[in-house]
């Protein structure tokens, strides 16, 4: 099934009109752990100089081998999706990794000349406390990355302890998952925290060193084209959203068969999204006439109860505004 993927990844790569793009992301599931020949079937093709090129990674999939298969194709750019530093934490995960592991990994991204890492955290795992991930947060610090990425516990039904979590249940430590508030609480301390260590807060849930503001993810939030490939990847023009069938198996079945893998298409309302998406980062959005005729009302209530600040014509969500993001998103989709 891998390779069978592989080649219809590489296929619809080939058909694709591909115009001079100067980034590349490789994420979703695992793609640390696609193996040196694999990565060069997938990349080798694609005669560009990326300005970045990210691979996701696990911690305790890395090798040397897979490393230089990296830097061979581009890449220098790597996210670890490390979660936790706190053993226990991990384990309730079903993560494997302890915070030897990340610092062995690092070391070796660094002994082979990629400097420019990213390191997840998860505020709101099960059995997390306020002493606990003040150990996360330290040890992150530690070692010293340009890029972190912190995000709040999110419970939906696709996951094995959102489900459990939904029903009520106690499995997957579904019974000991801190509070909305104490989320919350987690979240303001990590903002504070790295800022003192210089990762300012560029996006709600992303900090950088000055530089290292991640050049593909801020695509998404300006509203740049960009094209995804394979199962579930979702794809923008500028005027079209498009996505690919959700499982593997169906995206290579219908693939083999000569049948589009792509399944649904919209056209956003670009107003809309402008302050969907933009919102999200602390530079904020500058409304227009056009902007203000339409969402005035909106504009001037979330001003007016502190949720969203306005300076020299731009629009940024207040701390405050951060914590309700998703409410205050949604009243621009319905206006």
């Amino acid at each position: 099934m891998e390779d069978r993927y592989l080649a219809t990844i590489v296929a619809e790569i080939a058909h694709a009109s591909l115009d001079a793009p100067d980034t590349l992301y490789l994420g979703g599931g695992t793609p640390s752990g696609i193996d040196p020949p694999a990565i060069h079937r997938l990349l080798g093709g694609l005669k560009v100089s990326w300005k970045e090129a990210t691979v996701e990674a696990a911690p305790g999939t890395l090798t040397a081998e897979r490393i230089r298969a990296w830097r061979e194709n581009g890449i220098d750019r790597v996210s670890l999706g490390v979660q936790s530093f706190v053993r226990g934490e991990l384990a309730r995960t079903g993560r494997k990794h302890d915070a030897s592991t990340v610092q062995s990994d690092v070391a070796l991204l660094r002994a082979h000349s990629i400097h420019n890492i990213s390191i997840d955290l998860i505020a709101g795992l099960p059995g997390q406390n306020s002493e606990s991930w003040r150990v996360s947060l330290e040890a992150l610090a530690a070692l010293e990355v340009p890029h972190a990425s912190v995000y709040m516990l999110e419970v939906d039904d696709d996951s094995r302890l959102g489900s459990e979590i939904l029903l009520g249940g106690k499995r997957y430590g579904a019974f000991d998952v801190p509070t909305d508030d104490q989320i919350a609480a987690f979240y303001e301390t990590a903002v504070d925290f790295l800022a003192h260590r210089g990762l300012r807060r560029y996006e709600i849930s992303n900090f950088a060193h000055p530089g290292s503001e991640s050049l593909h993810n801020l695509k998404y939030w300006h509203r740049e084209p960009y094209l995804g490939f394979g199962s579930d990847a979702h794809s923008f023009d500028g005027v079209t959203r498009w996505q690919n069938v959700e499982t593997a198996l169906e995206y290579v079945e219908r693939a083999e068969k000569g049948e589009a893998v792509r399944v649904d298409s919209t056209r956003p309302d670009p107003m809309e999204e402008k302050f969907f998406v933009g919102l999200r980062l602390t530079e904020g959005v500058q409304p227009n006439d056009a902007d203000w005729l339409r969402f005035g009302t909106a504009f001037e209530h979330h001003i007016a109860t502190g949720m969203i600040e306005s300076t020299d014509g731009r629009l940024r969500l207040t701390n405050r505004g951060i914590m309700v993001s998703n409410e205050i998103f949604q009243e621009f989709l319905a206006a």
